[in-house]
């Protein structure tokens, strides 16, 4: 069998690097005692969690189940609200269906800060949650506080829409990274009792059907992974083998419902299902269609498939989604999702900036997908599009001092337009404190929290860095362990220096070369190398030691970009990248009205590198000649195209763009007119 890569045990990393090591001890010491505050509705001003509550409840109705007693129906809906002014009701569920999960993730944070850095308070805390989610399992293992305390008898009757199945992913991924943390299987044995009470009902020769929300492929292939228990990978491949065949699982179930309800029923063909990513086996997939969060979820599933079976037309399906969404699909920034309607892709090369979704959850699930797929094949254009999305798209969900956050990631926004215009309501020009849907707040925590597993993996000779964030680690190759120190700063310099601390070990060193670099300089200390060249990846195979440095310098020139000719709004604009980086203007910097500032076509090579400071960090930032528009006060709203505009010369400033609305209010774009050097004259 193929061998594939692992990524590095969270464990054996230790982040120094200045911009990450900050985002995870703002994580540590804001996001997750906030968020805990949160999900026990205590925030001021912020939408309720319900997450405490209704575990709470849950647990109530499981005891009263396993001693006997009668618990009442109750009204099930997929979204309960608490009545203004009102004391919620101590046995109904409130929120939306999956509100479990928001919990979920919250505890994977904490483990993951756990295995990093030991905190006594911060495991009894979390031991709190767990406790209750342990009380709340029923007696058969199920796990699911919407329809424990609403119809206990409905379980599983509604799982295109109901996320038992998406809540169950969450709760298995968070108990592997508390067992891994704690060295406790409280968590583990209930998410294994959950998982076995799923097999019982779903399976070769037992009832089809699927996860609407897909979490659970890849939670399930983790749990094998955990546990050696073949069940959980089989269990896995069922959903996704089941996933978009004939007659649908979906429409099937429906139809029991119309049936119910004394409706015809519908046609049971896949095809209506598009939005689900089940309209087509999973293998014969061919675009990224549907609710961007659960089709990279699914992608990231099916990788794991892929990886764990060495299962080569599931690798090929990977490798075609992979293509849809990063060539045609994806914005700028590595968000991804371009409607508000439905939380959707869009059509291939249809990326509005100003009515962006990008939701920072599928951003998230991007990077989840490179990942795997560099586990498949260490490919640098994988590693690439995951540090464009890290930089960018995830990193601007969280405020820099980690106390709000976007749910939507637009490339351009106006304040007044957001408030006035219906088209655009789905935008915030402000981050907020927390949300109804509170998927992405939590998601970020437990994301951020585990960056070292992302910056690298390993094989049993072979050690990838496919991200350069500043880290100390042990590894092992061929058997003997080394401990690395990686220096970088990709803020400041494309300057990357690895020192070997202290070890032994014959093996090899695989590094990427950025897709932002035009060219790069290797200096070692053991002298001249002939390193290797595939995929990207430069390969250096020798005995290392105790003492071994060495040192690229990638060259990071500021780039200026333009969209493919085929992305209707963005003809004639353009973007400028440094390094990882993508930079916006804001107003605060260059005034009202961006729409009015023209860059010149040859704006890069006069562009200046600077740093710009900023909720006490200093950030990269761009100066750029530019000019600004002056509009004609009385002039006809559609002059003669023979007029020319009148032009000032302006200094445009930049920064990047996950650090944007961190100043109050602001008019933001990333993309911007251009005009020809000529025009300007």
């Amino acid at each position: 069998m193929t061998q594939f890569s692992l990524p590095l045990p969270l464990s054996a990393v230790r982040l120094t690097d200045a911009l990450w090591k900050r985002e995870n001890e703002l994580v540590r010491r804001e996001v997750i005692p906030y968020q805990w505050e949160a999900l026990n509705d205590r925030v001021e001003g912020a939408a309720p969690s319900f997450f405490v509550h209704n575990m709470r409840a849950a647990a109530r109705a499981a005891a009263a189940r396993r001693a006997g007693r009668f618990v009442p129906r109750r009204a099930a809906s997929g979204m309960v609200t608490q009545p203004d002014g009102q004391t919620p009701d101590p046995d109904t569920f409130y929120g939306w269906v999956f509100q479990d999960s928001d919990g979920y993730k919250w505890i994977e944070a904490v483990s993951y800060q756990l295995i990093q850095q030991p905190d006594e308070q911060l495991r009894q805390t979390a031991q709190q949650a767990v406790d209750l989610i342990c009380a709340a399992q029923e007696a058969d293992g199920y796990l699911d506080t919407f329809y424990s305390l609403t119809d206990i008898s409905a379980a599983f009757s509604n799982l295109r829409d109901h996320h038992e199945l998406y809540c169950f992913g969450h709760l298995a991924e968070a108990a592997v990274a508390w067992k891994e943390a704690t060295g406790q299987t409280d968590l583990l044995d209930a998410a294994c009792r959950f998982a076995r009470c799923i097999s019982r009902r779903f399976g070769p020769n037992l009832e089809r059907g699927c996860p609407g929300h897909e979490i659970a492929e890849m939670a399930l292939f983790r749990l094998y992974e955990a546990t050696g228990d073949t069940a959980y990978r089989d269990l896995s491949c069922f959903f996704l083998d089941v996933r978009g065949t004939e007659p649908s699982t979906f429409a099937l179930e429906e139809n029991r419902r119309r049936a119910g309800e004394g409706l015809p029923p519908l046609p049971v063909t896949a095809s209506r299902y598009a939005y689900h990513q089940a309209d087509r086996p999973v293998r014969d997939t061919q675009e990224a269609r549907g609710h961007a969060v659960r089709q990279m979820y699914l992608a990231a599933g099916m990788a794991d498939e892929a990886r764990l079976k060495d299962d080569r037309p599931m690798r090929e399906a990977c490798e075609r989604l992979w293509r849809s969404v990063t060539r045609e699909k994806m914005y700028v920034t590595g968000g991804v999702g371009a409607t508000h309607l439905g939380e959707a892709f869009s059509l291939p090369y249809d990326l509005p900036s100003d009515t962006a979704y990008a939701e920072t959850c599928a951003a998230i699930g991007l990077c989840f997908f490179a990942r795997r797929m560099l586990q498949l094949n260490p490919v640098s254009e994988y590693a690439d599009v995951m540090e464009r999305a890290l930089y960018n798209a995830v990193l601007s969900g969280m405020a820099l001092d980690g106390k709000s956050f976007f749910y939507v990631n637009p490339l351009e926004a106006d304040p007044l337009y957001c408030r006035e215009d219906q088209r655009l309501s789905h935008v915030r020009p402000v981050r907020q404190k927390w949300f109804g849907c509170a998927c992405c707040p939590p998601n970020i925590a437990r994301f951020l929290s585990s960056l070292g597993a992302y910056a690298g993996t390993h094989t049993e000779d072979t050690l990838y860095f496919h991200l350069y964030i500043a880290q100390e680690m042990n590894v092992s190759l061929g058997g003997k362990e080394l401990r690395l120190s990686l220096d970088a700063d990709l803020t400041e310099s494309g300057r990357v220096r690895l020192t070997v601390l202290s070890g032994a070990a014959s093996g090899t060193l695989a590094f990427r070369l950025p897709g932002w670099a035009d060219g790069y300089s290797l200096n070692t200390s053991f002298g001249a190398c002939e390193p290797a060249l595939k995929g990207g990846y430069l390969y250096l195979t020798r005995p290392w030691q105790k003492g071994d440095t060495l040192s690229f310098d990638f060259s990071m020139p500021i780039r200026l970009l333009m969209a493919d000719s085929r992305v209707r709004e963005l003809t004639g604009q353009v973007c400028f990248v440094r390094g990882p980086f993508v930079f916006c203007a804001e107003s605060t910097d260059n005034g009202p009205g961006l729409h009015l500032l023209r860059v010149p076509a040859d704006a890069e090579t006069h562009a200046v590198p600077g740093r710009t400071e900023m909720a006490g960090l200093s950030l990269p930032s761009l100066q750029v000649p530019a000019f600004r528009v002056t509009p004609e006060e009385d002039g006809p709203l559609y002059p003669s195209a023979a007029q020319k505009e009148r032009l000032s010369p302006v200094t445009l400033s930049l920064i990047p763009y996950f650090a944007w609305s961190n100043r109050g209010e602001s008019e933001m774009r990333v993309w911007l007119p251009r005009t020809s050097p000529e025009s300007s004259r």
